[in-house]
């Protein structure tokens, strides 16, 4: 991604996330909604399933990332012990959340939603998303 004088240039990342986020979405079917964010869990790109019916606003799930990433950070601290997070997963009722690092130097976060009936994620985010990102990132 390119970056000029510390600040994105934005027409160039609007377009790479825009892309990519629609990427992430075609990967498979059981994914409802994909957002990236940056380190303090705000949405750059955001995109929903065509047809479905979102079980979020907006701002829930703008307000959701950002609570996200805060509890992402609250584990950091656990990292020399643990290693480098992968994944986290969770399974709610109606749905199931993800959460993906993408890159290390910009810390940018896949955040995205699965139909809750979905068993196969593992297999799902390591053999179609981490895939993905470790191709355009």
């Amino acid at each position: 991604m390119s970056q000029k004088n510390g600040d994105y240039d934005d027409i160039d990342n609007t377009k790479f996330f825009s892309a990519f986020t629609q990427s992430i979405l075609n990967s498979d079917r059981s994914i409802r909604w994909v957002g990236i964010t940056d380190q303090n869990g705000v949405i750059i790109n955001e995109r929903d399933r065509q047809g479905l019916k979102p079980f979020l606003t907006i701002e829930e799930n703008h307000e959701f990332a950002i609570n996200t990433i805060a509890r992402h950070k609250t584990r950091l601290k656990f990292k020399p012990k643990m290693g480098e997070l992968t994944y986290t997963f969770r399974r709610y009722t109606r749905m199931s959340r993800c959460l993906i690092p993408i890159n290390n130097k910009e810390n940018n976060y896949l955040i995205l939603n699965m139909d809750f009936d979905q068993y196969d994620f593992d297999k799902i985010i390591t053999e179609k998303i981490i895939p993905l990102i470790k191709e355009k990132f």
